[in-house]
């Protein structure tokens, strides 16, 4: 039926246990298949012969509480009989993962209502499953294989976006570390009222033996820079560094270890983990960030501690895809961290929280409008979260 339906897909029919496919695969889906597998270890084992390192296992199961329901169901003729199941938790899944070698990114619960009930159905699964969790009908699991080669070191871009920040510009410059297979700086000036131009222009001249870029941005706002940055960025890595170094450069390598590594794909920078200087963060910021944290690790499913963090690092390949699936949120970030987050997100990228030391300013004053950045913020997270967990 399935070859009628699609004569140009191509279709092989084989059971799990013994798959034989000679090609490796973006995406591997199995759905309600699991529970009735003989061995389910033995199934995820092989599924390393047919992925790649970017691969993304998406599996779904029915919730063990339903189980009873389900039965009772059959018994009454309700539901059509199925063969005996196995009875699979969210823990169970996440045993067998590490014991078949894969990481489990996100969990999903879906399905409160697994009936229409005259479009009722569609309108409580969108729009109350995400708010109860626990009584969804169906788990979605997203995974990564963890079984990687060994890579050789990757060159890197470093983007220093720079407003009103003449006084750090050199001590950016001195202080960004040498990783990789080499690395470039490229420094975005945004309309500054003092000498940061000016400040970059003579930098770049003094440190010849540095691979320095420089340009001016004609846009407004943080992510247009870190957008026009990348776009002339040359190197494998893509990193983010704020000019204020209230993230000290220093600690740019624990980024650069992290992604290189493969223990992460997308290396978020924490700033709430190591007790900071005094005045680096005024309370209500630091009641900010710890609230949107939560919000994004409800919304995303992956452990995050600080989102607004400007330390951000992922691969040239993996940004390129974000650009690709940009107009999938549009481009209604003016900060750039969200846009970021909120891609790698869409596309199933481990995310992973890197903690620094957060510093205070020793030059300049911040760019950032607590109330009403704040409010900008807070809509952006409603909008992102009718596209990932209202759906």
């Amino acid at each position: 039926m399935a070859r009628q339906k699609a004569p140009d897909v191509e279709f092989y029919v084989q059971a799990a246990e013994a798959l034989s496919l000679d090609e490796r695969f973006d995406y591997i889906l199995i759905s309600d298949t699991l529970n009735f597998a003989a061995d389910v270890q033995q199934i995820l084992d092989k599924l390393h012969r047919v992925s790649h390192p970017g691969t993304r296992l998406v599996i779904n199961y029915p919730s063990a509480l339903w189980r009873p329901v389900f039965a009772v169901a059959e018994a009454l003729g309700l539901k059509s009989k199925h063969p005996q199941s196995n009875w699979l938790s969210n823990d169970d899944i996440a045993g067998l993962m590490v014991l078949s070698d894969w990481e489990t990114l996100t969990y999903q619960p879906r399905m409160l209502c697994p009936i229409r009930a005259f479009g009722v159905g569609s309108f409580i699964n969108r729009w109350l499953g995400p708010l109860f969790p626990w009584f969804c009908v169906t788990v979605f699991a997203v995974a990564r294989p963890v079984r990687r080669k060994e890579t050789g070191p990757l060159s890197v871009s470093v983007v220093i976006p720079a407003r009103n920040e003449a006084g750090n510009i050199e001590d950016a410059i001195r202080r960004t570390p040498d990783m990789g297979a080499g690395t470039e700086i490229i420094f975005v000036e945004g309309h500054s009222k003092d000498n940061t131009w000016e400040e970059i222009q003579r930098v770049a001249k003094e440190y010849p033996h540095k691979r320095i870029k420089i340009l001016q941005q004609t846009g407004r706002g943080k992510g247009d820079a870190v957008r026009a940055g990348f776009a002339a960025a040359e190197g494998d890595l893509f990193m983010i560094l704020d000019a204020d170094l209230t993230v000290p450069p220093e600690e740019m390598t624990k980024f650069y270890d992290a992604v290189v590594s493969g223990r992460t794909e997308f290396a978020n920078g924490s700033r709430l983990v190591y007790p900071m200087e005094k005045q680096a963060m005024q309370f209500l910021n630091m009641c900010a960030n710890k609230t949107f944290g939560v919000l994004f690790t409800l919304m995303l499913g992956q452990s995050l501690k600080d989102t607004l963090c400007g330390t951000k690092v992922l691969r040239r390949a993996d940004y390129e895809r974000i650009v690709a699936n940009r107009e999938f949120f549009g481009a209604f970030d003016p900060f750039g961290d969200f846009d970021l987050l909120f891609g790698a997100a869409h596309l199933n990228l481990k995310i992973m929280d890197v903690p620094v030391r957060y510093r205070g300013r020793t030059y300049g004053s911040t760019n950032i409008h607590r109330w009403s950045h704040g409010w900008l913020l807070l809509r952006m997270v409603v909008f992102a979260a009718r596209k990932l967990k209202f759906v």
